[in-house]
């Protein structure tokens, strides 16, 4: 079972494209941030926005979409 639920997410964003997107930015940031802990450098990425009991990035990005913590504009 997924958590959390595509419905649960699909109201925080237009469209399943947009969640794909969102959330594979915020999987990539998450993971950066991890890469720079052991160079001791804090400057560029956030650390994850919500507490986590799974260690996979792409969950922790749902899971920060879910809870309507990332935001996101379109580009014209």
């Amino acid at each position: 079972m997924i958590h959390p639920r595509i419905d649960e997410l699909l109201d925080n964003v237009d469209s399943r494209y947009a969640l794909v997107i969102v959330a594979a930015k915020r999987a990539r940031q998450i993971n950066n941030y991890h890469h720079q802990l052991g160079e001791g450098t804090f400057d560029q990425f956030l650390p994850p926005l919500i507490e986590s009991r799974s260690k996979n990035y792409l969950t922790m990005a749902l899971e920060e979409v879910s809870e309507g913590k990332i935001k996101y504009a379109y580009k014209k």
